[in-house]
């Protein structure tokens, strides 16, 4: 999260031209400082009174392909780069003047409005920033699409993307702060696929669209006018419009987005609730609650949960991990635990055909996704530690994943046998080694993170 802890604006207006990625119209658009708390405002000055939209998330109309904002007949498409590049870069505060329907799209990234930010120079505000700080876990879920936000002491994002028939499946986690903004994720270009472009252009969506502004995949084969960026450009563009997508809640953001196969509509779902967390009064706690007395104590007892488990046990069937786990049908990617010994766990995942995501990954060619690979490691380094006494009770929330690998398809009928190593558990956040293996060859792995939290 950007270390400053005062507002910012700009220290002098700035503008640049460009063409719009879906009209094709030559744009205009010219940034300009603005008081504190006055938020960010595009200005349509090509329309009559110049009206204004604010950057909020109640003003979004419509996500395909792009972020839209709508006030009555006013509209305003695909700000989701300029908007990443704000938050990204830390500005509260701006005036955006544009003389059309959408800002240049430039080469496809949010390079070009770093640069005009760069130029304009940044400036202090006495007022200071408020950032939504995330208290309590918060998952949203579309289709194949999951958005979850976790307590964190920064801004962190951890993004797992993939197109529709498993390719360039990709993983990239970051801090976000000005500096990483900049360096690993403001210059990762938009893209788009081959079998899309003809419906694209068949609704007008991409009458600006080119290689200069986009990077095309066809099957295997990536289309660019120039070498790739980053080996995992897509996932970081990914990742840019998260940002630019969130930053519609009105205020920095607190805390560690979990995304697997994001999409602009679920990214704005997401945008919803925390607005609505933003927006909900601050009721003063226990304003009216009498102070608690020795007779209340001894009236109201403490409660204790009974252990889940037997302490002693080295084996769970699967009513005894359903005690542990609060995953049900169709989330839960453990069928036994065979071994538990100290720090270290083993449990075995039966693969079904009858599993309901062989349904569409993928038609004709039935592969479990990496991701509940990876969400297995979780659950079975979750039924690990929250066996333990002090843990009775508690959920545990899978918060991130490094070092990951997927090495070999993992298909129905087979056995997946999970073994996991707890490395680190302290207070509420605990780290475990993931191993996935069938018939003795390693298919996956990864290091998770979770989360305990009271249920």
């Amino acid at each position: 999260m950007n270390s400053v802890t005062q507002q910012q604006t700009i220290s002098e207006a700035v503008e640049m031209q460009g063409l719009g990625l879906h009209s094709g119209n030559k744009v205009t658009v010219r940034l300009l400082p603005a008081p504190p708390n006055h938020g960010i405002r595009f200005r349509r000055v090509d329309l009559d009174g110049q009206p204004e939209l604010d950057a909020k998330i109640d003003l979004v109309s419509d996500t395909t392909r792009s972020t839209t904002l709508s006030k009555g007949n006013i509209k305003l498409h695909t700000v989701e780069h300029m908007l990443s590049t704000f938050s990204g870069m830390g500005i509260d505060n701006l005036v955006v003047e544009l003389d059309s329907n959408e800002p240049p799209i430039g080469d496809g990234s949010s390079a070009a409005f770093c640069d005009l930010i760069r130029k304009a120079g940044l400036c202090l505000q006495a007022q200071d920033r408020e950032p939504l700080k995330i208290t309590e876990p918060l998952s949203v879920q579309m289709g194949e699409s999951i958005m979850s936000v976790f307590p964190h002491d920064g801004f962190k994002i951890s993004c797992t993307s993939s197109d529709g028939k498993g390719h360039f499946t990709q993983y990239y986690s970051v801090e976000i702060s000005p500096e990483t903004w900049e360096t690993e994720i403001s210059r990762a270009r938009t893209f788009c696929f081959f079998e899309e472009i003809e419906f694209l252009i068949k609704n007008g969506l991409i009458k600006g669209g080119s290689l200069e502004n986009a990077v095309i995949i066809r099957d295997d084969v990536v289309l660019t006018n120039q070498p790739l960026r980053y080996p995992d450009e897509f996932v970081r563009h990914k990742i840019l419009d998260i940002i630019g997508d969130l930053y519609l809640i009105g205020r920095p953001l607190q805390g560690h987005i979990i995304a697997v196969c994001p999409s602009h509509k679920i990214n704005c779902e997401l945008a919803r609730h925390l607005a609505a967390i933003a927006n909900k009064p601050k009721v003063p706690t226990q304003t009216y609650s009498p102070p608690a007395t020795e007779s209340r104590k001894v009236l109201e007892p403490e409660k204790t949960l009974p252990p889940p488990i037997p302490l002693d046990a080295t084996s769970l069937d699967i009513n005894e991990i359903m005690k542990v786990l609060p995953h049900r049908y169709p989330f839960l990617m453990v069928d036994r635990v065979i071994k538990m010994e100290g720090n270290t766990i083993q449990a075995i995942k039966s693969v079904s055909i009858n599993e309901p995501f062989f349904e569409g990954h993928f038609p004709g060619h039935p592969i479990m996704p990496g991701v509940l690979q990876l969400e297995a490691m979780a659950q079975v380094a979750g039924i690990l530690t929250l066996g333990k006494a002090e843990n009775w009770g508690k959920i545990a929330y899978f918060m991130a994943a490094d070092s990951v690998k997927w090495r070999k398809p993992v298909l129905p009928g087979d056995t997946l046998v999970i073994e996991v190593e707890v490395m680190k558990s302290r207070g509420k956040i605990g780290k475990a080694k993931g191993v996935c293996s069938v018939r003795g060859e390693t298919v996956s792995e990864a290091i998770v993170t979770f989360m305990m939290a009271n249920a």
